[in-house]
């Protein structure tokens, strides 16, 4: 009886703790140094992605509205392969237009495979959005200026990154946004930074394992979340992600987005 009751309470334990992943998303903050901004600027960029059309707003956006950031990207898969009602995404992007009008968002495979996606893009562009379809824009702010580029989904052969760096001024610090972090395996990789999702992190990690499976990956994934070394001191940066796909579950890999902070170390600007 002893034993049946510990194993009861195990199973509870270990449901409860892939709820509580699932259902109460963090913030995760990273930080990253570069040359090309001003010594004393920060520049901080809020990364969503992988929401697959859940509703995560309440609690989430009183924590972000804290973090006061000064661009937000959506990294792709804001939507699910199968959704049909856009109102969980839409109200989140409303949201997150009224903490910074500097928003910004890429395609993911879930995107590409809705039937819908059209319908859902011209909703976004009127949510006042800026879609980057395989394309760059310049911000400026707090007296300086940072490239935001903008691929379309790597993982179903959408992604241009010749278009996308068309007319780019590569003085200024550049983020590269990308579902996929596949892109990372292009040659002629675009950005100082590569801000992606689709991963999920593996979704379901073990400790000493790391995550089990990610997309386009298959078993023990090499890119699953985080920070990696590139070469020509490039970044790639994965966030695990808000929503989850195949199961609704997580184990150790808590719900999130990222907090990146870009702080300038030039005393030439």
């Amino acid at each position: 009886m002893e034993v049946l009751i510990l194993i009861i309470l195990a199973i509870l334990i270990l449901f409860g703790e892939m709820f509580f992943e699932v259902n109460y998303p963090r913030i995760t903050e990273v930080n990253f140094n570069t040359n090309k901004l001003p010594q004393g600027t920060s520049l901080k960029i809020l990364q969503v992605s992988d929401v697959h059309g859940e509703d995560f707003t309440t609690n989430l956006l009183n924590q972000i509205k804290l973090k006061e950031p000064d661009i937000i990207v959506i990294t792709g898969d804001l939507i699910d392969r199968n959704t049909s009602n856009f109102n969980n995404a839409y109200k989140l992007v409303e949201e997150l237009i009224m903490v910074t009008p500097h928003v910004f968002f890429v395609s993911g495979n879930h995107e590409w495979d809705n039937d819908r996606n059209v319908d859902f893009l011209l909703g976004l562009k009127k949510r006042h959005v800026l879609i980057l379809n395989n394309s760059n824009t310049t911000v400026g702010i707090k007296n300086t200026s940072i490239n935001i580029c903008g691929v379309d989904d790597f993982h179903t052969d959408h992604s241009d990154l010749g278009l996308a760096a068309k007319g780019i001024n590569n003085k200024f610090f550049t983020v590269l946004l990308s579902h996929s972090p596949g892109i990372v395996e292009e040659k002629y990789l675009l950005g100082d930074l590569v801000l992606s999702g689709h991963t999920h992190g593996g979704q379901v990690r073990f400790p000493l394992i790391g995550g089990i499976v990610a997309p386009g990956q298959g078993l023990f994934p090499k890119l699953q979340k985080g920070i990696y070394n590139l070469e020509h001191g490039k970044k790639l940066y994965i966030d695990s992600g808000l929503g989850t796909s195949a199961l609704p579950i997580r184990f150790l890999n808590r719900s999130q987005v990222s907090l990146i902070t870009i702080k300038g170390s030039s005393s030439v600007h």
